[in-house]
């Protein structure tokens, strides 16, 4: 079972079938490991690395622009059945930061890399950043110069959770990052607890920027989910998110040993999934 979001945020009319088919394209991409007997950390990372490359997401090739006019991106990955991490953040040019994330998690020396010493690791592991500039979209463009000197999140990182059929449970988170922020920001996608969750019941991976800090977000899910599911979690932790911060965007998806979640507060958040139905796919689920 794989669950995939493309980030909590207004999505143009114009921009929703594209947003819908890519996340179901991430979510094959990901099941047809699993059909293969990946592993659940195969699958997130294999769903998200889809999203990355499309341009319509805020992730990848799709980043929004510091001040500075500079892509940054952050990621992380936990595995569930031994709660190891790995994640990079604020990572100049770089287009794949999930795979340096994973990297992170296997070698195991360290659990966050941040900055320009992360763009020495991937070098390290055999990927190379991108030329300054080269990851710029006309549309993060078009973004900057809206901002009007204030930082949004718009489109919000994408992410994945899978079940395998060991039964063991992995999450993915890669974003990068909101608007107009200033260049260094550690987004919430590359910090396990707020952006990326997995342990033995639950894997959850959530969207919203620097407010789900202040209810670390994906770990509550989880740890409201052990005493009455993972739908009611999310809308318990989503509620509370609400009444500290009213404006918020937000958003998570959850699989857990026998089911799947996916939950907002903001207008959309693109959603494909494959369980024992087959694959299907929705611009979102509201709160």
């Amino acid at each position: 079972m794989i669950v995939v979001h493309g980030g909590a945020g207004p999505v143009a009319p114009e921009r929703a079938d594209r947003m819908r088919a890519g996340v179901r394209a991430a979510a094959a991409a990901g099941n047809n490991l699993l059909l293969r007997g990946g592993s659940a950390l195969d699958a997130v990372v294999a769903a998200v690395r889809v999203l990355e490359d499309d341009p319509e997401f805020g992730a990848g090739v799709g980043s929004a622009l510091t001040r500075d006019g500079t892509i940054e991106t952050c990621a992380s990955v936990m595995d569930g059945a031994t709660r190891r991490v790995g994640a990079v953040a604020a990572v100049p040019d770089l287009a794949t930061p999930v795979i340096v994330a994973r990297a992170v998690l296997e070698i195991g020396e360290h659990a966050l890399i941040a900055g320009a010493g992360t763009a020495r690791f991937a070098q390290e592991i055999g990927i190379q950043a991108a030329a300054p500039g080269a990851l710029v979209t006309p549309r993060a463009q078009q973004q900057l110069a809206a901002a009007k000197g204030k930082p949004f999140s718009q489109g919000g990182g994408v992410g994945a959770v899978a079940r395998d059929r060991n039964g063991n449970l992995a999450a993915a988170t890669s974003t990068g990052g909101a608007v107009f922020r200033r260049a260094g920001d550690v987004d919430d996608a590359a910090v396990p607890g707020v952006g990326t969750w997995a342990d033995d019941q639950f894997a959850i991976s959530t969207s919203g920027g620097e407010v789900i800090f202040r209810v670390t977000l994906a770990h509550d899910i989880a740890k409201r989910a052990q005493h009455g599911g993972a739908r009611a979690a999310m809308k318990a932790a989503l509620t509370e998110l609400k009444k500290l911060a009213p404006d918020s965007i937000a958003g998570a998806i959850a699989v857990g040993k026998d089911s799947w979640a996916a939950l907002q507060i903001g207008p959309a958040m693109p959603v494909a999934w494959v369980d024992d139905f087959g694959p299907n796919d929705s611009i979102g689920f509201p709160l």
